[in-house]
């Protein structure tokens, strides 16, 4: 199983960071608690709307790929955003600041078929404030275009994830802080910062 994560799928996100809009999507554990890293001191929280791929596939087309997953959850990608910074600085490959131990949480999975896919709302809230409020209507790659993208380069197997990237409200996390997603009303995750 591999976990593939979709970079800057949700405009306001991207500019939040000062980045340009992407004109294709970028290819980048279920646990109780999370331990924020020796390495890093600025480890940022981003949830995600994650697709499970229910078959394999190599060079989708757009137009079948809702066939390729039947049931997302969410999952929150742990970002070392200093590391990431210091690697980019550098030209460098920066999948060690997202591929860490620990660095993928994700919660149960649900049939997609219980949700409107294109008008899907999800939160998470820090230490009971909400931080990031998304809707899948604010994507700019739909999960049906991502999964044709990553096809090119990857052939997909049950059980591999994508995420899908993030909305607004990226923030930095710090010991004893307390994150809570939901799935449109259902809290789906719940973990405190070690």
């Amino acid at each position: 199983m591999k976990i593939i994560c979709i970079g800057r799928n949700y405009a306001e996100h991207a500019k939040e960071l000062g980045n340009e809009i992407p004109e294709n999507p970028a290819i980048l554990k279920k646990g109780s608690d999370f331990y924020i890293p020796e390495f890093s001191d600025d480890v940022h929280y981003e949830l995600e709307v994650v697709l499970k791929i229910s078959k394999g596939g190599k060079y989708i087309q757009e137009e079948k790929a809702s066939n390729y997953f039947e049931e997302i959850g969410l999952g929150i990608d742990f970002t070392a955003r200093d590391l990431q910074s210091q690697l980019k600085a550098k030209g460098l490959p920066w999948e060690l600041a997202k591929g860490f131990d620990g660095s993928a949480v994700v919660s149960e999975f649900y049939k997609k078929s219980s949700f409107d896919m294109k008008n899907l709302n999800f939160s998470l809230l820090k230490n009971k404030d909400k931080v990031q409020d998304g809707n899948t209507s604010m994507m700019i790659f739909s999960p049906e275009k991502m999964i044709a993208f990553v096809s090119q380069y990857f052939t997909l197997k049950t059980g591999d994830l994508i995420f899908t990237g993030t909305p607004k409200g990226v923030g930095k996390v710090a010991e004893n802080d307390i994150l809570q997603a939901f799935l449109e009303n259902k809290k789906v995750l719940d973990l405190r910062i070690q």
